[in-house]
């Protein structure tokens, strides 16, 4: 198996635009402020790493690697913080390139995106990346694959990060998000930002007690669960 760069369309200058999912990367209102408000509030992040030795946080859809980095930012803020060890899995990785212009809008995370892209180099199957002391465990391929192939710690917290259920329903499917519950500690939570009905049902039948809350920047709605 090989690795397949996306096909991207810039917007607003650096905004990448998936062309073959019909589906911005992160919101043209503000992809810092998007992920902090959807994945870290909505997990209730960075309270959660305090007094930790370790977490384990996973994500569907690795993308830009935003909410990686914005992950480590809030964990510098944490006094005595826990040992990350985040999860991702992405299909198609973009290319060192693609992937320094898309974090090139976020000037807030310059050092660490840094960090992540001098040792961007993913190759199919499971990478392994430290960047600022955190392990960033890289899946490369399908996820339906990859997730039955990871041997990690109980997830305490997910990022449910795929394009828009509609355009890219495979990582919104029941069985990869029983998967996803199976691998789940007791207290473990989830995020993300759509509220769709039938999403909502399938994370149900999963096991995930969920949730809806404020979305961000006028969205009305999205979801936040924990497993039941």
């Amino acid at each position: 198996m090989s690795t397949k760069a996306p096909d991207l369309e810039w917007l607003d200058g650096d905004v990448p635009r998936a062309e073959g999912f019909d589906d911005t990367y992160f919101s043209r209102a503000g992809g810092l402020a998007e992920t902090r408000h959807v994945f870290l509030a909505g997990n209730r992040l960075p309270q959660r790493f305090a007094g930790r030795k370790a977490f384990t946080i996973a994500e569907f859809g690795f993308g830009t690697g935003l909410n990686f980095l914005t992950t480590l930012k809030a964990l510098e803020e944490v006094r005595d913080p826990a040992a990350l060890t985040f999860v991702s899995f992405e299909l198609y990785p973009m290319t060192t390139d693609q992937l320094s212009r898309a974090l090139g809008a976020f000037p807030e995370l310059e050092g660490l995106a840094n960090e992540l892209l001098k040792a961007w180099a993913p190759e199919p199957g499971w990478n392994r990346i430290r960047v600022a002391g955190a392990e960033l465990r890289l899946g490369i391929g399908d996820a339906w694959e990859l997730i039955r192939d990871v041997s990690i710690p109980p997830v305490d917290a997910w990022y449910l990060d795929g394009f828009s259920p509609s355009k890219n329903p495979e990582l919104w499917a029941p069985e990869l998000l029983r998967a996803a519950a199976e691998l789940t500690a007791a207290d473990g939570t989830l995020a993300t930002y759509t509220s769709a009905g039938w999403v909502r049902r399938n994370l149900q039948a999963a096991g995930f007690e969920i949730e809806k809350v404020p979305g961000f920047a006028g969205k009305r709605e999205m979801v936040v669960g924990r497993k039941a």
